[in-house]
């Protein structure tokens, strides 16, 4: 086939993201780290099947059209670092497609580069070996290949052999998957997408081994809808850039002016800028205002009754999509949103002022939109965000461009440090000045983990054996031993190479109280001038979390 149209690109992303789903066992058995954190295939596939939800209800004539719902749904529904850059990948590759009807094997292999450039852009240490590898290396060979061949189907199939080839290089580029003898996750993944698409190009049709993928929204009648029931008809976004004088005063004149204009007001001052929304009848007066206190960027103006009408006369019905959100309006400056899991955990992030909690950590990776939706709840300009794992840093990061807020997202790696970042939390501080206190805090926590092995591998020099206790300071493994009181032995004595006048020692779902009592008089015995505290996290996967600083 030399072209690919809206319909079929839909239906190759569909087979993709069906694929993944019946390979994510496989994919997620490929993480070699001990630590039961195997969930690439999982991220992967639930990102992919955001997209579907929205594609298996819908019909796209364009490759433009089919890209863009993609690569949307994708960025919200993203989880993981494994699943964000999938996102970034289909989002740089609807970048490439907007406005085309069909691409031919040429404009694939451009769309996938510009993926590549997405992917690479958004990641601040690329690594080499990984699935950032494998898109680069085959994108480039597609390119090369596609100046003298445009027949979409051959352009695909080279890529797939040239990632195939890239992905068996990845064992020997990253030290941990060679000493493993596994090639990368990701890699694998991104093989897998190829094949599927290829596959599905050629007139295969690929299914859910769970059954055919489903929509995954409900979805509303939006003829129950009136046009001429929308009070203010167009919504009117930009960022003010004030200079001189403006910088640093409030603005409430300007504010004050905005909401008698209209409704849905999200004004939002951050330090030089001023980001604004609403929904207005007079977009106009609304810039010609913004005007009076610097200059604009990021203008967007939508008539909100004209995309009404086209709904009702294209489809009669408005799906419930993931960019339909609720914004709560501004009721004070600050915010806070953590992510951890386990009742015990949450009440402690509650009792110290975090207005939204999202559920999720190790192996249950919340969404972009899953955070998204946390930060809209909240009532505030500002909201600072706290993944507390360092597979969740990336998707909470991709709200900082989604979210109308000022979304400011502290790179806490586990929960020990989102604690102790919030407890120098300053209400009356400036944004940057609080980010820097936070993670300063969070950098003098030394955090200890309890966990088990989930499968047989190899790490350090160490051969580990599945369901053997693991000690983890920090990232570092300490202990292997078959013994639960062993391991927090191990772990209490690597703490205690650096001094702390505070340990904190959370119990998760698998301990009882009379064992995390017992656990709590071990580390008093190591740490005999500190206060030991011990508290029911009630978390999955790791018997405990220890707080050292």
């Amino acid at each position: 086939m030399e072209k690919i149209n809206g319909a079929m690109l839909s239906a190759m992303i569909l087979g993709a993201a069906a694929e993944v789903d019946n390979k994510k066992q496989p994919i997620n058995e490929l993480n070699v780290f001990p630590v039961p954190d195997g969930d690439t295939g999982t991220n992967m596939s639930l990102t992919l099947l955001a997209a579907a939800g929205d594609l298996s209800t819908h019909s796209y004539k364009t490759v433009g059209e089919a890209a863009d719902a993609a690569a949307r749904a994708m960025v919200r529904g993203a989880r993981g670092n494994s699943g964000v850059i999938t996102s970034l990948l289909f989002r740089g590759f609807a970048k490439a497609l907007k406005g085309k009807e069909d691409m031919d094997g040429s404009l694939f292999a451009e769309a996938m580069s510009e993926g590549v450039r997405s992917a690479y852009k958004a990641v601040m240490k690329p690594a080499e070996g990984t699935i950032l590898t494998v898109s680069r290396v085959s994108a480039e060979v597609a390119k090369s290949f596609a100046i003298e061949n445009h027949d979409a189907e051959a352009v695909i199939q080279e890529m797939l052999s040239a990632a195939r080839d890239a992905l068996e290089k990845t064992i020997h580029q990253n030290p941990v998957l060679e000493k493993a003898g596994v090639v990368d996750a990701g890699g694998e993944g991104f093989c897998v997408i190829l094949d599927a698409m290829l596959r599905t190009l050629r007139g295969e049709t690929i299914a859910r081994a769970g059954g055919e993928v489903a929509a995954t929204n409900s979805q509303a009648n939006f003829a129950d809808f009136a046009t001429e029931d929308i009070k203010f008809g167009y919504c009117t976004e930009f960022i003010v850039n004030m200079g001189g004088d403006e910088v640093g005063k409030s603005h409430e004149k300007l504010r004050a002016y905005l909401d008698s204009l209209g409704d849905s007001l999200v004004f939002v001052e951050d330090e030089d800028i001023i980001k604004i929304h609403v929904h207005t009848n007079d977009p106009g007066l609304a810039i010609q205002e913004g005007l009076k206190y610097g200059s604009l960027t990021k203008l967007k103006i939508d008539n909100m009754r004209e995309q009404h009408t086209e709904k009702v006369i294209i489809t009669g019905r408005l799906p419930v999509v993931p960019g339909a959100r609720n914004i709560a309006a501004p009721e004070k400056h600050y915010g806070l949103v953590a992510v951890c899991a386990g009742a015990g955990l949450r009440a402690v992030f509650e009792d110290m002022g975090v207005d939204k909690v999202v559920e999720g950590g190790q192996t249950m990776n919340p969404s972009t939109e899953d955070i998204l939706a946390a930060i809209d709840a909240v009532p505030a300009e500002v909201v600072f965000v706290l993944p507390n794992n360092k597979n969740i840093i990336m998707a909470a990061e991709q709200c900082i461009s989604m979210s109308e807020k000022t979304v400011v997202v502290l790179p806490t790696k586990t929960v020990p440090q989102g604690v102790s970042a919030i407890l120098s939390f300053d209400p009356d501080a400036e944004p940057n000045q609080n980010r820097d206190e936070m993670m300063n805090a969070a950098a003098r926590v030394r955090t200890g983990q309890i966990t088990y092995a989930a499968r047989d591998s190899f790490f350090d020099d160490r051969k580990i054996k599945q369901g053997d206790y693991l000690s983890i300071c920090e990232s570092d493994l300490v202990g292997v031993t078959k013994s639960l009181p062993a391991a927090l032995k191990r772990l209490a004595k690597e703490l205690h190479k650096r001094p702390a006048e505070f340990v904190t020692v959370f119990y998760g779902a698998d301990v009882d109280e009379a064992a995390a009592l017992e656990a709590q008089d071990l580390f008093q015995k190591e740490f005999k001038d500190a206060e030991v505290t011990v508290i029911p996290g009630g978390q999955p996967v790791y018997y405990y979390l220890v707080s050292a600083e």
